[in-house]
């Protein structure tokens, strides 16, 4: 704990920021006493962030796009192992400072600045936030089929599973986190041993894992392979994009920063690579057995014959879904919600603008297919969040050398201030990066620049930034 005591700022330091537009107790530093977080504490985190059914769907939405089931692994591991390199870094600040990504940001983008990537990562929440929830409606749809087939008849049946799912979470918002903590310790292995089950079934089904695994790619050039890894490898690293930016918002409560780098190293890859299995294995089968890859594993369980295991399944899936998008998807946009004005917003507040802007995202569309999914979300919000990561960054270990003023990411007339609480350097940093996929979304023969979108962005943005802010680097440390 020693380590961090220089780094801490106290309740007397607090008291003395003249107007406490800018802070409240959900964005404040974490004191010594909340620096709780243990290795164990992140390798849980993670693995029970990693047994969700988006994870499943992205390694069964890998095969149903051509790829076998190494090919499907190796994509999946890298990608993992690339991003969990973003996330420790970004962790260091939270954990040393005791700050959330919203605050983090304020260092390199400006007090008010800090806004733009704070909502930008909101916003890819909320989108999260409809995925889980039409994941979860999709089970609450089955369930309600199943006990009354003559609801199969109409169209409206998915809305109506929908909504009520969507209900549920928001139920348990107003509540707040607490009312569904002591469910949460329940999610990953009720998922856990769903997967497993389908696991089995499809080796006991479809004749053992070599009819399983013998499924050939359906690349029969090495062209044709890497135009769908390159954006494939993009989709893997924007899976956690997002974490990759609020991951402060977590690691502000370790021990120590052996704790969140050796917690999230061991939990992160290995969760995502067994997971991501199941789903690559099962998929696999699903070709022999029904001859068509089903990415989807809420529509493989509604197709089995027991009733009982299926409504045994689907329950476990929507208690599932419920508390992994609550802890994922309405903890951090709420925070994000509460730095544009701490004193307007709070955990319940934010969680019910997620909620309502999960609908107007229309996650159905989203899901519609796995192209979709991963080339069309995942490579898409990831040309967005990797040029704020390359800032972040950049700012942080580059530019102010692991040094922040911590008192003045809470006050107006501090240090990141900037031209009226905006950093324009970072701004025109952050535009850049983005500009730079869209150019290849726009024009084909420079597509490779969208479907690397997380890496050009970042790479642009990064030296942009340093170049835009070294000049003033001396001053900057000085300040700091």
């Amino acid at each position: 704990m020693r380590k961090f005591i220089n780094a801490q700022i106290t309740e007397t330091d607090l008291s003395s920021i003249e107007n406490k537009k800018f802070i409240n107790k959900d964005i404040a530093p974490t004191k010594l006493s909340q620096r709780t977080w243990g290795t164990y504490n992140f390798a849980a985190l993670w693995v029970g962030m990693s047994v969700c059914i988006p994870t499943y769907m992205l390694a069964g939405g890998l095969i149903a796009g051509g790829m076998n089931w190494w090919q499907a692994l190796l994509t999946i591991g890298i990608g993992n192992i690339i991003v969990l390199v973003p996330l420790i870094l970004n962790a260091h600040p939270g954990t040393k400072f005791g700050i959330p990504f919203p605050v983090l940001a304020r260092s390199s983008f400006g007090i008010l600045g800090s806004n733009i990537p704070a909502l930008s990562r909101a916003l890819v929440a909320c989108g999260w936030f409809g995925i889980q929830t039409w994941i979860g409606g999709e089970a609450v749809t089955s369930l309600l089929k199943l006990a009354l087939p003559v609801l199969s008849e109409f169209s409206w049946t998915p809305a109506v599973g929908f909504m009520f799912f969507w209900g549920l979470n928001v139920f348990f918002i107003v509540k707040g986190i607490e009312s569904i903590r002591w469910l949460e310790s329940f999610a990953a292995p009720f998922l856990l041993l769903i997967g497993i089950g389908l696991l089995l079934w499809a080796y006991n089904t479809a004749g053992g894992f070599g009819p399983m695994l013998s499924q050939p790619g359906k690349f029969d050039t090495i062209i044709g392979f890497w135009k769908f890894f390159i954006p494939s490898l993009t989709g893997m690293v924007g899976f956690w994009a997002t974490l990759s930016l609020n991951i402060p918002d977590f690691s502000r409560y370790a021990k120590s920063q052996k704790s969140q780098i050796l917690g999230q190293s061991l939990g992160l890859p290995p969760a995502m690579i067994f997971f991501s299995f199941i789903g690559v294995a099962v998929t696999s089968a699903t070709v022999v057995i029904f001859g068509e890859a089903i990415w989807d594993p809420v529509a493989l369980i509604s197709r089995f014959n027991n009733p009982f295991i299926v409504s045994i399944s689907l329950i476990a899936l929507i208690f599932a879904t419920l508390t992994t998008n609550i802890a994922a998807n309405v903890v951090s946009p709420a925070n994000d919600f509460a730095n544009l004005s701490p004193k307007h917003f709070n955990f319940v507040k934010g969680g019910l603008i997620t909620a309502i802007t999960g609908i107007l995202i229309m996650p159905w569309k989203l899901l519609d297919s796995y192209e979709t999914f991963i080339f069309g979300w995942l490579v898409g919000y990831s040309s967005l969040l990797g040029p704020i990561a390359g800032i972040l960054i950049c700012d942080y270990f580059i530019i102010r050398k692991r040094n922040l003023s911590v008192k003045s990411l809470y006050d107006f007339n501090g240090v990141y201030t900037y031209l009226k609480g905006f950093n324009i350097k970072a701004i025109f940093a952050l535009l850049a990066g983005v500009i730079i996929a869209l150019i290849g979304l726009v024009i084909p023969s420079l597509k490779v620049l969208y479907d690397y979108s997380w890496f050009t962005g970042f790479a642009l943005s990064f030296i942009l930034y340093w170049v835009l802010m070294n000049k003033d680097k001396s001053k900057i440390l000085h300040k700091d």
